[in-house]
């Protein structure tokens, strides 16, 4: 069963760098013309996001790079420098529509924290009851690679999960989904489950048409469909391609792009933070009968551990394994891992005999742990 909102109000819009700017750095008629069109939303009463790059592109441009630097260095560099002016160019449009936007700055940091991930939502919030519009970009001056969202496809599905929008729209320098990178009338208008299927046909595909960085993509849809919200890559190109792109879904023609459709049962809020926005620490492989008991629904007992890898502490996040080493989900466990590698395939009441002071009996809770065929 497909599970659709009946009504499209908020909605946030990834645009990525290669539809903001040309050689030359920024283009301001790029930004113009998507300032045109969310104006054109915000006329019509809708609460619009903006996650944009560009700010790299910016900073080459004003330094005088000729290619994209290597060095992370470098990187952060242009981003200190072309940040500024990408929001000064976004703000010069929207004052000429008389809507003002603000500019909101995040790393992977923000939403792994369970505290900045909520202060993250409660300005995203109040920025939108102001009626203004937040344009959101990777903090790319102070990401590293441990704190990077490794690309705004991914920040975009991440901000939509959390403000629990109605539709995430990311604007690609491809038509959409590709059956063939070098044919762009294969496109897959529909997609109701990103399965292996989906993986596979993104998976080192190089085409003429190029990928458009088809594999973030997939994992932004994986994200947004987990918090029953669709998700469509639409060409930028194409004219009042935002606005086609809502009447499509509405009138559920499927006609820009490609559109994900969300189905059956979605993940609470904090279920999403544990899955998408933690970095697992260590795993847990389990047995034939621990698995069971985790597909219906039962949380995760020492008696069905076979083996721990990594280290990591109580409250971390770690992957979970069935004994043929394929991921079932991922947890916060109760104990750390030396603890665990104690307890491994005893009883509770056996626990209890060398170590009356125990906690909880679960190593990992059900409440804090996502399985894969939940989403």
């Amino acid at each position: 069963m497909i599970f659709l909102k009946e009504k499209v109000s908020r909605i946030v819009i990834k645009v990525g760098s290669s539809s903001l700017s040309d050689e030359n750095g920024i283009d301001e008629e790029k930004i113009r013309n998507i300032v045109e069109q969310v104006s054109t939303l915000k006329n019509l009463d809708k609460e619009i996001v903006i996650v944009s790059s560009g700010a790299i592109a910016a900073g080459m441009a004003e330094l005088g790079y000729k290619k994209k630097p290597t060095s992370i260095i470098e990187k952060q560099a242009c981003a200190a420098v072309g940040q500024g002016l990408l929001i000064s160019t976004y703000n010069k449009y929207f004052n000429e529509k008389k809507l003002k936007c603000a500019l909101i700055l995040l790393t992977g940091e923000d939403f792994a924290n369970r505290r900045r991930y909520l202060n993250s939502y409660n300005t995203i919030n109040q920025l939108l009851k102001f009626n203004l519009v937040p344009i959101i970009n990777e903090n790319d001056t102070t990401a590293t690679l441990e704190i990077k969202f490794g690309d705004n496809d991914i920040l975009s599905a991440q901000v939509a999960s959390l403000i629990e929008a109605d539709l995430l729209i990311i604007l690609s320098d491809v038509p959409g989904l590709l059956k063939d990178l070098n044919d762009p009338n294969s496109i897959i208008r529909v997609v109701e489950e990103v399965n292996l299927e989906i993986k596979n046909l993104v998976n080192n595909k190089i085409g003429k048409l190029g990928t458009g960085g088809m594999n973030s993509k997939i994992e932004a849809a994986k994200i947004s469909l987990s918090a029953g919200i669709p998700m469509i890559i639409a060409p930028s190109y194409d004219n009042n391609v935002i606005q086609r792109s809502i009447e499509s879904l509405i009138s559920m023609s499927y006609s820009v792009g490609t559109t994900f459709l969300p189905k059956g049962k979605k993940l609470s809020k904090r279920k999403r933070w544990i899955n998408f926005s933690l970095k697992p620490k260590g795993e847990i492989i389990i047995d034939e009968g621990a698995e069971l008991a985790l597909l219906s629904g039962k949380s995760l007992l020492a008696v069905g551990i076979n083996e721990v890898n990594g280290s990591f502490t109580a409250g971390d996040l770690v992957k979970i394994l069935n004994k043929d080493k394929a991921i079932l989900g991922k947890g916060l466990v109760n104990y750390s891992s030396n603890e665990i590698k104690v307890m491994i395939g005893k009883k509770t009441e056996e626990i209890h005999l060398f170590n009356e002071k125990i906690g909880p009996e679960e190593i990992i809770h059900r409440d804090n742990m996502v399985i894969e065929k939940e989403f």
